[in-house]
């Protein structure tokens, strides 16, 4: 199970996701909570439309049925959210890939929105036990529990505004594709016959294409953690005397040239995106 004080190891959406819980000022409640969530107190969790429904086992023999959800957008927020992604190629191959894009929060607040709650009032819980306090320390293990949930899928906290996985690929899909249609060139009748006058083809730009991909049919993601240089393998290059640290010459040249791969390849996926005209 997690370690719910390693904050690093999580991703940054998941961390800001909990430093709101971490705010609380009642420090023994949110480490009971963290126990729970650890000792695996936390049963079953479900999403019934936007709100989340869980089962913590506590004291009693009866799991204790616990809600939390936070406000939904409207349809008419989404649509101005959906639109402004839709503008931003980077953040559209982001999502697709599975990763939340570090600056996602601008498409929520250029619309006069905010993703995450800004406070704990703004995450309405309720729990079946009889503590009153809210948070208690079943609802603050749901929300715990919830932090490794979006860790693993960046689109469950889209799901707690009102928005699923699909309604938002399918959405960005629809978006982007009637672009790309308003702006694709005509294509000629191949059973014409081309006239012996036409101008002759230009080798040099024969193999470009200057219109927008289908987001629809292309999803552009980075290569898996497994590289060309990790099928090479290590250059078998003398040891070098000096060498304090005990590297291999080929050691020290696998290591700058995997810094040079990993910089070739953003600079390839951000160029494939358009990033610069999006």
């Amino acid at each position: 199970m997690t370690n719910y004080t390693l904050q690093a190891n999580r991703e940054w959406w998941s961390q800001k996701w909990l430093e709101l819980l971490d705010s609380y000022r009642f420090k023994k409640r949110l480490e009971r909570a963290r126990n729970y969530a650890r000792q695996g107190n936390v049963l079953s969790i479900e999403f019934k439309g936007a709100k989340v429904l869980a089962r913590v086992q506590g004291s009693e023999p009866e799991p204790y049925k616990v809600s939390l959800s936070i406000d939904a957008f409207s349809e008419e927020e989404w649509s101005y959210v959906i639109e402004t992604m839709s503008q931003r190629a980077i953040f559209a191959a982001k999502l697709l890939a599975g990763e939340m894009p570090q600056n996602i929060e601008e498409v929520f607040t250029a619309n006069g929105l905010s993703l995450f709650p800004f406070t704990l009032s703004d995450v309405h819980s309720k729990c079946s036990c009889p503590d009153k306090a809210n948070p208690c320390k079943h609802v603050g293990a749901v929300y715990y529990q919830l932090g490794d949930r979006f860790s693993e899928d960046p689109f469950v906290l889209f799901q707690l505004r009102g928005r699923t996985k699909e309604q938002i690929i399918s959405d960005l899909r629809q978006l982007r594709g009637a672009k790309v249609e308003v702006t694709a060139p005509e294509i000629p009748n191949v059973q014409q016959p081309i006239p012996h006058h036409q101008e002759s083809i230009n080798i040099d730009s024969f193999w470009q294409y200057n219109e927008p991909l289908d987001s629809s049919l292309v999803v552009i993601a980075p290569s898996s953690s497994e590289t060309i240089l990790d099928v090479l393998g290590a250059i078998p290059l003398a040891k070098t005397e000096e060498n304090v640290v005990n590297l291999t010459s080929g050691d020290v040249v696998m290591k700058y040239l995997d810094t040079v791969y990993k910089g070739v390849s953003q600079q390839a996926i951000l160029a494939a995106m358009n990033v610069g005209g999006s």
